[in-house]
C-alpha cells in the first residue's frame, strides 16, 4: 500500500504536491518523495520519513516546474532502503519519473527480460523501478522526437502484454506530461479531477479522491481498468482503453482499512460503507446473542470508528470514545516488525478507565491480522477495570497473504489462519471474538455504491478467500513468496545488528 499523486498545474506544481502527500500520508510513513520538472531539468528529492521531515523548505525552494508526481510508502517486509523510495527517474528516452502503488507478481521474469534482452540496468530490487524500465524500453521504440498520443498508447499496449499483477501509477515524461495508467482488474485505486483558474484548467492524479477534495480539484472519474490517460502539459487529455478490461476486481481491503472515510473510491463512499458494515455485524450480534450483556461499545481508533458507531446504535447501545490514541504515533499495521508493533501499542493507544470499570465491553476493530495487537488491547482494557471483554472484527478472518501490494503476511504469522473463533479469543485474550461475513461485507460496501452501474460483483478478496484474481497464484509461487519475505526479513534485521554493532 503507497500513496501516490500526480498534477500539471500553471503555478509552480511542488505546494500541490507537498499537500497532497499529506492527506494521503496514511497509505504510508516509511518514505516520501517529490519529482517535478520545469521543462529544462528534473528535480528528485526522497527518502526516508513522513512528508514533513523528507521534504523540507530548502528541499521545496529546489523542486521547480508546473509539472511532479509524488509518493508515499509504507514499508513492506525487509524493504526499508532509502534507494527503494519514489519517484523512480531514467533519462531515456525523454526523461520518465514513475510513481506506483501495488505489487507486480512477475517481477523475477521480468528483471530477468529487462538485463538479458532489453540491455536495461536495475539499481534496487523494487518493482516499481522494473515497471519504470518496461515502460522505458517499450517507449523508446516508439520514440520519435515529439510524443504523440498514437505512439504512447501503442507502447503502453506493449506495457500491459509484458506486466503482471496489481499496479496504479503515474508516469512523467519530462517536456510532454503525465500518464496514468491502472492494472486491468482495477485492484489498486486511482483517480483525477479538474481545476479551474483564471489562467486555465489544472489537472491531478491521485490514489484517493480526498486528495483532490482538499486542494479544490474536481473529481471526474477513476482511472479505468486497463485505461491509460494521457495529460500533456498544453492541458489536452487523451484517454485510451489499452488491454481488455478483465473482470473489475478492486481490493476489498481499501473499504475495510486503507482509505480514508471521506474518499470515494469507484464511485463508492468509504464511509457509507463502514456505516454498513456496522450494521452488518450488529445484525450478526444479535442473531447469535439476542439476550447480550454488552454494556459499551468502544471503537480502536480511527479506522473502526464509523463501523463502532453504526454497530452501537444498531444493538442500542451506549458508544464511548474509551481508548485515546497518540496521534504522533503511527499506524501499527503498517510498522516494519512484530516487536515494534507490540511496543508501540501502550504508546499509540490509552484507555479511559471510567468507560470500562465493571463493565462488559465490546471492542470494534476494522479487522485483526496477526493479533499481536489485539491481544495488548485486550490486555489493557482488562487492566482498565472491565468485566468482559468482547472483541468485534468488521472484517472476515484474515486467512491468506496479500500479493498485491499490501504487507499481510504468511498463513502462519495470521492469528485466524486454522482456527476457530474460539481459539482466536483465548489466544487475544478475549472472553468472545465475532468476525463479519464474507457476504454481509460485499453487501456493506455495494450498498455504498454512489450508482447501480457501480457495485462490484467481485472484489479483490483474496486474504479471506484465497481466490486470487490474477493467473498463476499458485501455492507453489505464494511457497516462493513467503520465502523471499523470510529472506529479506532476515537480509534487514541483519544490517540493523551491523549498524548497531558500528555505532556501540
Amino acid at each position: 500500500m503507497c500513496g501516490i499523486v500526480g498534477a500539471i498545474t500553471h503555478r509552480r506544481v511542488n505546494q500541490d504536491l507537498f499537500d497532497a502527500l499529506t492527506i494521503v500520508q496514511h497509505r504510508g510513513q516509511d518514505a516520501a518523495g517529490i519529482l517535478t520538472s520545469d521543462g529544462r531539468r528534473v528535480t528528485l528529492r526522497k527518502g526516508n520519513g513522513l512528508v514533513r521531515d523528507v521534504l523540507q523548505q530548502k528541499h521545496m525552494l529546489d523542486l521547480k516546474g508546473k509539472i511532479g508526481i509524488g509518493h508515499v510508502r509504507y514499508p513492506t517486509a525487509g524493504s526499508d532502503n532509502p534507494n527503494e523510495s519514489q519517484p523512480f527517474y531514467v533519462n531515456s528516452p525523454y526523461g520518465l519519473g514513475l510513481v506506483h502503488n501495488g505489487n507486480l507478481i512477475n517481477t523475477e521474469e521480468l528483471t530477468a527480460d529487462l538485463i538479458k534482452d532489453d540491455l536495461r540496468h536495475l539499481n534496487t530490487g523494487s518493482d516499481s523501478e522494473v515497471l519504470l524500465n518496461i515502460v522505458a524500453h517499450e517507449l523508446a521504440r516508439v520514440a520519435q522526437g515529439t510524443l504523440k498520443p498514437k505512439s504512447l498508447f501503442n507502447a503502453m499496449k506493449g506495457v500491459y502484454q509484458r506486466v503482471q499483477g496489481a499496479f496504479a501509477a503515474i508516469l512523467l515524461i519530462h517536456g510532454h506530461g503525465l500518464v496514468a495508467f491502472r492494472d486491468p482488474h482495477g485492484i489498486r485505486p486511482l483517480v483525477y479531477g479538474k481545476r479551474v483558474t483564471n489562467k486555465g484548467d489544472e489537472y491531478m492524479v491521485a490514489s484517493e479522491s480526498i486528495a483532490l477534495d482538499a486542494l479544490g480539484f474536481k473529481l471526474i472519474a477513476d482511472v479505468a481498468p486497463g485505461e491509460a490517460i494521457f495529460f500533456e502539459e498544453n492541458g489536452e487529455i487523451h484517454r485510451h482503453q489499452c488491454i481488455k478490461q478483465l473482470e473489475h476486481t478492486p481490493c476489498i481491503f481499501e473499504y475495510v482499512y486503507l482509505a480514508r472515510p471521506d474518499s470515494v473510491i469507484d464511485n463508492i463512499s468509504v464511509y457509507k460503507a463502514r456505516l454498513g458494515m456496522g450494521k452488518a455485524l450488529a445484525a450478526k450480534i444479535l442473531h447469535q446473542r439476542p439476550q447480550h450483556d454488552i454494556d459499551v461499545v468502544i471503537p480502536v481508533p480511527d479506522t473502526s470508528r464509523i463501523a463502532a458507531l453504526a454497530l452501537s446504535q444498531s444493538l442500542n447501545v451506549h458508544y464511548s470514545e474509551g481508548m485515546v490514541k497518540n496521534r504522533y504515533i503511527g499506524r501499527t499495521f503498517i510498522m516494519p516488525g512484530q516487536e515494534l508493533r507490540r511496543n508501540s501499542v501502550r504508546l499509540k493507544l490509552n484507555a479511559i478507565r471510567q468507560e470500562m470499570v465493571g463493565k462488559n465491553v465490546l471492542l470494534v476493530d476494522d479487522s485483526i491480522v496477526r493479533g499481536t495487537t489485539s491481544r495488548e488491547i485486550v490486555q489493557m482494557v482488562r487492566d482498565a477495570g472491565a468485566h468482559k471483554v468482547y472483541f468485534a472484527s468488521a472484517a472476515p478472518k484474515v486467512c491468506y497473504p496479500n500479493v498485491y501490494g499490501i504487507d499481510i503476511p504468511t498463513q502462519n504469522e495470521l492469528v485466524a489462519y486454522g482456527k476457530t473463533e474460539e481459539e482466536i479469543a483465548r489466544l487475544i485474550g478475549a472472553d468472545w471474538v465475532i468476525y463479519q461475513d464474507i457476504d454481509a461485507l460485499y453487501a456493506a460496501i455495494n450498498s455504498a455504491a454512489l450508482s447501480d452501474d457501480a457495485k462490484i460483483k467481485r472484489f479483490e478478496d483474496a486474504v479471506f478467500t484465497g481466490n486470487y484474481v490474477t493467473e498463476n497464484i499458485t501455492p507453489e509461487y505464494l511457497a516462493k513468496w513467503a520465502k523471499k519475505r523470510r529472506e529479506k526479513i532476515k537480509s534487514a534485521q541483519a544490517s540493523e545488528d551491523i549498524q548497531d554493532v558500528m555505532q556501540g
